[in-house]
């Protein structure tokens, strides 16, 4: 019990100078995963459109920050309203 709390302290202790780097890296990695899955709607070719299909009701949440994020006032997208 003991080693594993000292495993966790460690742990925090390394990544506590890194947390907003590694938070903009989480951000930028979703921004770019919201990118591809909707680029079919906004014009852009994509090729595994239709494996990211399954995937919008999931994603639809995160759909707002993420264009707000974009510099998009509005949903780009007529078929989600969002705003």
């Amino acid at each position: 019990m003991k080693i594993k709390k000292l495993l966790e302290w460690y742990e925090e202790v390394l990544s506590m100078p890194h947390r907003q780097e590694i938070a903009r890296e989480l951000r930028g990695e979703d921004d770019l995963f919201l990118l591809l899955l909707y680029s079919e709607m906004l014009g852009i070719p994509n090729p595994v459109y239709f494996y990211t299909l399954e995937l919008y009701p999931y994603i639809l949440e995160k759909f707002h920050d993420w264009h707000l994020r974009m510099g998009m006032d509005k949903s780009p997208l007529t078929g989600i309203r969002c705003c």
